[in-house]
């Protein structure tokens, strides 16, 4: 496994297990709340100081985020409080004459 897919990961599950938002993980660990997300998605490749500033805000050690998940855990993809999933977009019928 790719270590940024590792951390990723990691840094999503625990933040969900601990029931903390983006939003609030992001502003406490001085970093942007679109910049979290990034990395949460695999598209950033964080600094070993942005990682030790998440982990700090998440009382972690920063070896947390390169532990290596058991085949039966899951990424959390619960929402958190508030957080809703993507309504599907209901089809609309056509009338023909």
């Amino acid at each position: 496994m790719k270590a940024r897919v590792l951390v990723a990961r990691n840094v999503r599950r625990i933040r969900v297990e601990r029931g903390i938002s983006q939003e609030k993980l992001a502003y406490e660990a001085g970093i942007d709340r679109s910049y979290l997300g990034s990395l949460e998605r695999q598209l950033k490749n964080p600094t070993i100081d942005v990682l030790g500033r998440i982990a700090e805000t998440l009382s972690v050690h920063v070896s947390e985020f390169f532990v290596l998940p058991s085949k039966r855990v899951r990424t959390p993809k619960t929402f958190l409080k508030g957080r809703h999933p993507p309504r599907q977009r209901r089809r609309q019928s056509v009338l023909r004459d």
